[in-house]
């Protein structure tokens, strides 16, 4: 780092501190992936696309990889992955042959009834608690530091996905 740059850091170092709390962030994400994992047998990835879908559906593969920020490939995967439990359906569009549509099944529907959040009840019950305001402050923060490090291409499921299950 050049000699102006740090002598413009504050004392006590911003970037350090936004580092540590990403890190634990990251680490509580990790954790709570694990205990969906356990729960239901689905990865946070997963749960977000059922979630996705049963908002949506009938949906298809494009719309759905843009509201759940996972690349084609990726959510090709996932959707082998729900279809082999028997938690979606893909079938051919009646309008557009060559397009696929995705649906849940009941199963699909059971599964999201009794899952919990994608997020940490906690966290999900102090955002309920927030002001609009507070809720949007939060989101546009956060959603500015992904702009700020350039990664709003960055595919959304390695920060969420705590490995493979077992099929």
């Amino acid at each position: 780092m050049n000699d102006e740059r740090r002598q413009s850091l504050p004392s006590e170092r911003i970037d350090l501190k936004i580092l540590q709390s990403l890190r634990r962030i990251i680490r509580a994400v990790d954790q709570h992936s694990k205990r969906l994992a356990s729960e239901v047998s689905l990865t946070s990835p997963q749960l977000v696309c059922l979630l996705a879908i049963e908002e949506l559906a009938p949906v298809g593969q494009k719309t759905l990889s843009e509201k759940v920020y996972l690349s084609p490939s990726t959510l090709v995967g996932i959707l082998d992955r729900l279809q082999a439990k028997g938690l979606i359906t893909r079938e051919r569009s009646k309008i557009d042959r060559r397009a696929q549509v995705i649906c849940l099944t009941p199963q699909g529907h059971d599964i999201i009834a009794r899952a919990p959040s994608p997020l940490q009840d906690k966290l999900v019950n102090a955002l309920y608690n927030l002001t609009e305001l507070e809720q949007s402050t939060i989101c546009l923060s956060l959603e500015r530091i992904v702009e700020l490090m350039e990664v709003q291409d960055i595919d959304a499921s390695p920060l969420l996905d705590t490995g493979k299950l077992d099929e």
